[in-house]
């Protein structure tokens, strides 16, 4: 096992002094004190063992000709970021100049270097190495606990991305119902429909976010950058909340003040602008206002999100974009969440370069949250698609999802919109029915029991060729997740839980001539 990957530290102190009896007599002191020690004869051997992970490095400045430290250097080099070796240089403070400026710089920048001065005493040579000795040891026990602490980030994106597909599919199954009723009974006024539906997409959303905290955290977000007129996305992301902040009694204004644009992620720009108006208006009473202001201010856009809420105490301000942070945190729970909301957008904004401050003249009286990006020069904005799909001829579509009320539900509300839906429930029974159908489309969840959705796919493929466009249905959602679907054969990816929007979207998208 070389240095890289040694479990332990070692204590040895490898010396080198190739004239005169310092090594030995350096040798005898160390081992005479219970430490231990190997005297080497030259370079070569003192590099070879450096691999070994050894606790000190202990040798005279007159081993250390050009290439010698060149020999060195290379070796400490080669160590793991969280290795330092201590090495320690007899030097006379006459001769220590004999060692090039440059020398001394590209050895000090690879190791941690002492030198000590001749004739040196026994008590200060023995200080100084159980000193080094006891760095290196700390330096195994940092070691140890950042490969405790990635192992614990790997069991927590694990378990987000298993809770994450757990609740989705019965979220799913919510979702599409309320769709289905929806477009059953289009004229009549339901209010606990609107309600499931509400909380529905609030539930979505809040796994969205816990997944999202770890995927930014864990540097999993890329973002896929155009220019966004940011005046548009705004107006787009604050008349969703139209609906919400009338049913509250808040009113919910919107001010441009210039068109300004970015180059961002338009996604994950919505992404930060939903949480914050989302968050004011939580916050924010019957009777009260919540005011959004897009701008530009120098070189920099900015948004500000103002509302007449319950504010916040000078104390909470400086950790509010903390996770799990929350401005209320009484045993009150009425407003909800999970405290990631806040944090997931200053990661999101700083991975765009820009930064967000939260102010509040104290409780009761009101916050204000500023966004503020650098601002794209001037040039044409990329056009955003059109939010309702196209419309499509009607397609046959296979479906083969596990779950009997998400696959019942989905069947359903594609057959209202007009669509020929065969359904199935494993893999085996998908690609019999699929064979016989000869879909245009197949719908196909990948953690299907038995014969998996990649499975299923390849053999879909192998019969039908390309006259089959396959989209993966999943409740995994991550990046890499989209990019194993692609390379497993399928056309398109989505992550449940689907709205019948994304699903035509898709469809109209697939189905246009390429």
């Amino acid at each position: 096992m070389s240095s890289l990957a040694a479990d332990r530290p070692d204590d040895r102190v490898l010396i080198l002094a190739p004239s005169g009896r310092d090594g030995p007599l350096a040798g005898r002191v160390l081992t005479g004190s219970g430490l231990s020690a190997v005297v080497l004869p030259n370079i070569a051997e003192l590099c070879v063992e450096i691999e070994r992970a050894p606790g000190a490095v202990l040798l005279t400045q007159e081993a250390l000709d050009p290439s010698a430290l060149g020999r060195l250097a290379a070796a400490l080099s080669s160590q793991p970021p969280w290795s330092d070796v201590p090495v320690l240089v007899f030097s006379n403070a006459e001769t220590r100049e004999d060692l090039s400026e440059a020398g001394r710089r590209r050895l000090g920048a690879l190791a941690n270097v002492i030198f000590l001065d001749r004739p040196t005493r026994r008590v200060a040579l023995l200080s100084a190495v159980r000193a080094a000795l006891r760095a290196r040891r700390r330096q195994y026990e940092v070691r140890d606990l950042v490969l405790e602490l990635e192992h614990a980030v790997r069991d927590r994106d694990h378990f987000l991305a298993m809770l994450g597909h757990e609740l989705r599919n019965p979220l799913g199954a919510i979702l599409a119902s309320v769709q289905l009723m929806e477009h059953k009974q289009a004229d009549a006024v339901v209010p606990e429909r609107r309600v499931i539906d509400r909380q529905t997409r609030l539930l979505s959303r809040l796994v969205d976010d816990l997944l999202d905290v770890a995927r930014v955290t864990s540097g999993k977000i890329a973002l896929e950058r155009t220019r966004v007129d940011l005046h548009e996305l705004v107006a787009r992301s604050v008349s969703s909340h139209a609906a919400a902040a009338k049913e509250s009694g808040v009113g919910l204004r919107l001010e441009a003040e210039d068109s300004v644009s970015v180059d961002g992620d338009p996604m994950r720009l919505e992404q930060v602008v939903h949480n914050l108006v989302t968050n004011a208006l939580k916050y924010t009473p019957p009777g009260g206002r919540v005011e959004v202001l897009v701008g530009r201010q120098g070189g920099q856009a900015l948004i500000r999100i103002a509302d007449t809420g319950v504010g916040m105490d000078p104390e909470i301000l400086p950790r509010i974009f903390d996770l799990f942070t929350q401005a209320d945190e009484t045993l009150d729970r009425a407003h909800g969440g999970l405290g990631i909301g806040l944090t997931l957008v200053r990661s999101l904004v700083e991975l765009h370069g820009g930064t967000v401050g939260a102010a509040s003249p104290g409780r009761g009286r009101g916050s204000t949250f500023e966004v503020r990006l650098p601002a794209a020069a001037p040039g044409p904005v990329d056009e955003e698609a059109p939010d309702a799909p196209p419309a499509i001829a009607p397609l046959r579509i296979l479906l083969v999802e596990d779950n009997s009320d998400v696959r019942e539900s989905l069947k359903s509300l594609l057959e209202e919109v007009g669509h020929r839906v065969t359904a199935a429930a494993d893999g085996l029974e998908g690609i019999e029915r699929g064979v016989q159908s000869r879909p245009d489309v197949a719908l196909v969840d990948i953690g299907l029991p038995g014969l998996d959705g990649y499975g299923v796919a390849r053999r879909l493929r192998e019969s039908l060729g390309r006259d089959v466009l396959l989209v993966a249905l999943t409740g995994y959602g991550l990046p890499e997740d989209r990019r194993r679907a692609l390379e497993g054969g399928f056309d398109a990816h989505l992550t449940k839980p689907v709205t019948l929007r994304s699903v035509l979207r898709l469809l109209a998208g697939l189905a246009a001539p390429h």
